[in-house]
């Protein structure tokens, strides 16, 4: 199994004539506006997974749908229905004032599974935190709940190809849902702020990794590019690998489009 981290949590897991994406999002850097996966990618994507809506994880979604015909796995949360149609929030949409309908659409509640060409998806529980933001003289701060578009349908999932699992946990919160999951891979943000803000932070991290007791690590979502900052969601990657070793584990450090095989 190959898999290929374009940061943020975007990420493309290869295993024979699979190809799983995982967030395929946008950068959104004054310098680098683009799609975190290469669009040269996207014809032959098999399987897509949206861990939520918000744009740097959900922004090219349809056009990969589009360009690929992959079938498309996201949390129940990030859809509604209307009119007997499953609408999915528009990627690029502002806010929940517009909703777009996938083909082959399969939203999933937690512990919801769906074997979809030889690849099983289950939902697993995440909570994203309140985002951030610094600007000149003051700062923007938005908590996931009723009527806003930040974090909504945030889903882990745990992803089963042949032999091989993969754990993507969004930009979730440290949970206790997720003891003893140990998958093959997983894939975990670490750059929190703490307060609940953003995601895990490296110390929730490792509390995270002892839990669920996975091969390997990927450390996701963190010093990555936003507006005019080359950096946000800062974190040390080498004091998380550092951790996760002491645990006994692997884990792999991956910069933008660095790639492992497992």
């Amino acid at each position: 199994m190959k898999i290929t981290h374009y940061l943020y949590n975007a990420f493309l897991v290869e295993e024979g004539d699979i190809r799983v994406a995982i967030d395929p999002g946008q950068f959104f850097y004054i310098f680098d506006f683009r799609s975190l996966i290469p669009e040269e990618e996207w014809p032959t994507i098999t399987h897509i997974v949206i861990t939520h809506g918000d744009p740097d994880h959900h922004w090219q979604s349809d056009r990969v749908a589009e360009a690929s015909g992959a079938p498309v796995v996201c949390g129940a949360g990030l859809t509604k229905t209307e009119n007997g149609q499953t609408l999915v929030i528009d990627p690029r949409g502002r806010e929940l004032t517009s909703w777009v309908p996938f083909d082959n659409l399969h939203p999933l509640d937690v512990g919801d599974v769906v074997e979809l060409d030889d690849v099983t998806f289950e939902a697993v529980r995440a909570v994203h935190g309140s985002i951030e933001v610094s600007l000149p003289g003051f700062k923007i701060r938005k908590t996931p709940g009723p009527g806003e578009r930040t974090g909504l349908g945030a889903m882990g999932f745990y992803i089963s190809i042949g032999d091989k699992t993969v754990l993507n946990l969004g930009d979730s919160l440290l949970l206790n849902d997720w003891d003893g999951l140990r998958p093959t891979v997983l894939m975990i943000p670490i750059g929190g702020l703490g307060q609940n803000t953003w995601t895990m932070d490296v110390d929730d991290a490792l509390q995270a990794v002892e839990q669920i007791e996975p091969e390997i690590v990927i450390p996701a979502h963190y010093n990555v590019p936003f507006l005019w900052k080359r950096r946000i969601a800062v974190a040390d990657d080498q004091e998380f690998k550092r951790g996760v070793e002491a645990l006994g584990k692997q884990c792999c450090v991956l910069g933008a489009s660095d790639s492992v095989t497992v």
